[in-house]
């Protein structure tokens, strides 16, 4: 029994460790090209290719992302939690900063869609 938890608790830090690590190589990349991408969303490209070209399979960090994602409302309080400071910001801008949060999403959301779908589809070409 407690061979088997080590074993999880092992394969969840190795995931985790893989995870930052491409975070990390992104933020490095984003920093030498001085580009104004921020590092994760680099490091995220970056997990997406190795996806894409086999380098790595998605169910190899299932268990990290899983555990990323079931806690993902953590990384949020704190940036909410600041809005109380802002209340006069809020009450005359606020429907502005809710429409770019929403066409913001939105975007994400499509090109997201749109970037699986295409990865995807070549995907099946080179498999036929």
């Amino acid at each position: 029994m407690n061979s088997s938890i080590f074993k999880r608790l092992a394969r969840l830090t190795a995931e985790l460790a893989v995870l930052l690590g491409i975070y990390l190589l992104g933020c490095e990349i984003a920093a030498g090209l001085a580009w104004p991408i921020p590092g994760g969303v680099i490091g995220m490209a970056l997990l997406l290719l190795a996806f894409a070209v086999g380098g790595i399979k998605p169910a190899a960090l299932q268990m990290g992302a899983g555990l990323l994602m079931a806690e993902m409302l953590l990384f949020f309080i704190p940036a909410l939690m600041s809005l109380l400071d802002y209340g006069s910001l809020m009450r005359d801008d606020g429907w502005r900063i809710l429409l770019v949060i929403g066409v913001s999403t939105l975007m994400v959301m499509l090109v997201t869609a749109f970037t699986v779908e295409g990865v995807v589809r070549l995907r099946r070409s080179h498999e036929a």
